[in-house]
């Protein structure tokens, strides 16, 4: 079965940027963030993902990957 990874531990690791920071930096609660680092999400919200992609300088096809279980 296949599922949708969010890249996010990768992205933060090359960048050197810590989860605290990020919460901080885009005022989101670590509990939640916690979730897409775990790929632990059943939804994505939109509004998250173009605020990520920004503040990573990223696209959204480098936040995302389907991945085999």
């Amino acid at each position: 079965m296949k599922y949708l990874h969010m890249r996010l531990p990768e992205l933060l690791e090359t960048r050197g940027i810590s989860r605290t920071r990020l919460c901080k930096d885009l005022d989101l609660q670590r509990t939640n963030l916690n979730r897409y680092y775990r790929d632990n999400f059943q939804r994505v919200d939109a509004s998250l993902v173009v605020r990520l992609c920004e503040y990573l300088s990223s696209d959204v096809s480098d936040l995302f990957e389907i991945r085999e279980r």
